[in-house]
């Protein structure tokens, strides 16, 4: 698997040697549930704008909002901002490189402290994101999904599978969430380009269909997701204050729209304004 990563791995700016402790926190906080190729541009511009978490604390949060652009989940961008505020405040604006204060940071779960260890730091531990979950669970122990939360049985197991050797260990993490990404996919996986196919439990087993609860899924018409979204592109794009009235025209539904004014101004994401709403300061 090592070797298909070294001949199959893309070129991704995170990932690569030039690649700073804070580029790949950005890059982490970006990609949860935001496919790479919508993530790209965003954050080479967030790269070139605030290349270091000093740089981006002393910003305005709304300019934070702003720049987050379409990514979705904007709460990220101020999650990411009081992250850097911190850093900058707390770490002489450098990323710390221990679990507990990475934890500590802002927005950063554990996913995200493990997979700054790991992908930032070289550092033997355990990353199990949606792609390594899958690989593990069909390569393993036969299903063709894992489960909707994560378990101690998994993390037992991601810890047992790496390497020794911390290099490789980290490498070993970066290579089995690619391997999820492009080959070991969850509708069409292409299980004959797969470079551990030999080994892998739900092959052997003839591809059993999933049979646990059923997956969560991304339902979007209609949603308070879709109405934020819509009300937040409105104060992104707009210059200072959104008017009432143009909030009304994004969304006619009075009830969603003010659940959802509410929880966006409760999110520190809109602050109400002169009659109408605008980015925070």
């Amino acid at each position: 698997m090592l070797q298909w990563y070294d001949e199959h791995a893309r070129d991704l700016p995170w990932r690569r040697p030039t690649a700073t402790a804070w580029g790949v926190l950005v890059s982490e906080l970006m990609l949860q549930q935001t496919p790479v190729a919508r993530v790209l541009p965003v954050y080479t511009a967030w790269m070139e704008r605030w290349p270091t978490p000093a740089s981006l604390a002393t910003s305005a949060v709304g300019d934070a909002i702003r720049a987050w652009g379409r990514l979705g989940y904007p709460r990220r961008a101020t999650r990411l901002h009081a992250a850097a505020t911190v850093i900058a405040a707390q770490h002489g604006g450098t990323v710390p490189d221990t679990y507990d204060a990475l934890r500590a940071l802002p927005g950063v779960g554990d996913y995200t402290a493990s997979a700054v260890l790991a992908f930032a730091f070289g550092r033997r531990q355990a990353v199990l994101d949606t792609n390594v979950r899958r690989v593990l669970a069909r390569v393993v122990t036969g299903g063709e999904f894992p489960p909707n939360a994560v378990t101690s049985a998994e993390k037992v197991l991601a810890v047992d599978l790496l390497p020794r050797d911390e290099p490789t260990a980290a490498t070993w993490s970066v290579a089995l969430m690619e391997l999820g990404a492009l080959v070991c996919t969850a509708a069409s996986p292409t299980c004959d380009a797969c470079p551990v196919r030999r080994s892998c439990a739900w092959r052997a087993a003839g591809h059993p269909a999933y049979d646990g609860p059923p997956r969560r899924g991304q339902a979007w018409d209609g949603t308070d997701r879709q109405c934020r979204g819509r009300l937040m592109a409105l104060a992104r794009e707009a210059e200072g204050v959104v008017s009432a009235r143009a909030m009304e025209r994004a969304w006619p539904d009075v009830d969603q729209r003010t659940r959802c004014l509410g929880s966006l101004v409760a999110d520190g994401l809109l602050v109400p304004s002169d009659g109408g709403y605008s980015l925070p300061d």
